[in-house]
């Protein structure tokens, strides 16, 4: 460790550093709060130029331009700024705007392919002044696509080229050397989620659409997993009809591995169910099993669910009813399949 280093000086600059980051936020936000007119959801060509509009009105007039746009929302920033444009980029997407990241000095060589003028192109710099966004923006201009800038000056050049600016300039950097990128990166961030966050709430975007975007995550396995993807089926349903003896029943049980066994009738639905739990419980006050049949120990009218419900509705079902079995059947109530709380935990859907 350094001789340098002063553990109360480096609590004392992460303190002041997340202060002068949350006053920067806040002070973004009371910008923001100045009552925007109706007019800021007007169609696009009602749109006044950006130098022309209040913090309120230019925030409300990019999510309508956003909104309205048909085709991607290309985000694009070089340095740190490059770094919060890919974020912005990446939750956009996943919460219901198409977008993509787009690195300013490829653009010049070639990437600029992919922009059309349906786009809307979202460029970020601090200063307003990067000279590999300003080398592209005149082309973005001229291509069609709507152009949003997020720069810190107002009057710099970026922001008098855009159709909206959006300021997101800050009294001071939290680097004590108010040089490297801190308030001001963390203020662009959150202006990029506040756009995100708006949108989402505008576009009636739902935690089903949430999913269907984050298949691997674990929400996604919640709302996208259904009862037929992770229930037994076929040989592996343990099934008896209800005149069987109960050594036969338990026979079953014993082969299917699922400590259970569902009771049939001749059309194959389930009229009762038996446990591993149920046979601990029946030794406490029978001795002789050798004249018992299945149906004189089944429970009566099993619990099921449908083999297209969410696989977290069965979870639900077992929770409610304290049960680690559950039989699977169709909308004419025939059984399909079978599920032990270990299906649905090899699933991670729990």
């Amino acid at each position: 460790m350094p001789n340098s280093f002063n553990a109360r000086r480096a609590l004392e600059l992460a303190c002041q550093t997340l202060q002068i980051e949350a006053d920067a936020i806040i002070a973004l936000k009371n910008r923001l709060s100045e009552c925007a007119p109706e007019s800021a959801l007007s169609s696009r060509s009602a749109i006044s130029p950006a130098s022309q509009l209040t913090a309120a009105t230019s925030f409300t007039e990019a999510v309508a331009l956003l909104l309205q746009c048909s085709g991607r929302v290309v985000v694009s920033g070089i340095g740190k700024s490059g770094h919060i444009a890919r974020k912005i980029a990446s939750t956009l997407a996943s919460t219901g705007t198409p977008a993509l990241f787009m690195h300013p000095a490829e653009a010049a060589h070639g990437d600029l392919g992919m922009v059309t003028e349906n786009d809307a192109f979202i460029a970020i710099s601090n200063s307003g002044e990067t000279a590999e966004l300003m080398a592209i923006v005149p082309i973005i201009k001229r291509m069609g696509a709507t152009l949003i800038a997020m720069t810190g000056n107002d009057a710099s050049s970026l922001a008098k080229l855009a159709t909206v600016h959006l300021n997101v300039g800050v009294d001071k950097e939290a680097c004590t050397l108010n040089l490297a990128p801190t308030a001001s990166t963390t203020v662009t961030l959150a202006m990029g989620d506040a756009l995100a966050v708006s949108l989402l709430d505008a576009r009636g975007f739902r935690e089903e659409d949430f999913a269907r975007s984050h298949p691997g995550g674990a929400l996604g396995r919640r709302l996208l997993t259904h009862v037929y993807d992770v229930m037994r089926s076929g040989d592996g349903i343990p099934a008896v009809t209800a005149d069987v003896s109960l050594s036969a029943a338990l026979l079953e049980i014993t082969r299917k591995g699922i400590a259970m066994t569902a009771v049939v009738d001749d059309q194959f639905r389930p009229v009762g169910v038996f446990t591993d739990g149920d046979l601990r419980r029946l030794i406490e006050h029978v001795q002789d099993f050798s004249k018992l049949t299945i149906a004189d120990v089944m429970h009566p009218n099993p619990r099921t669910v449908g083999p297209n419900q969410l696989a977290v509705d069965a979870v639900q079902i077992m929770e409610e009813h304290r049960i680690n079995q559950l039989l699977v059947a169709d909308k004419d109530g025939k059984l399909v399949g079978a599920l032990h709380i270990h299906d649905l935990t090899r699933a991670k859907v729990i």
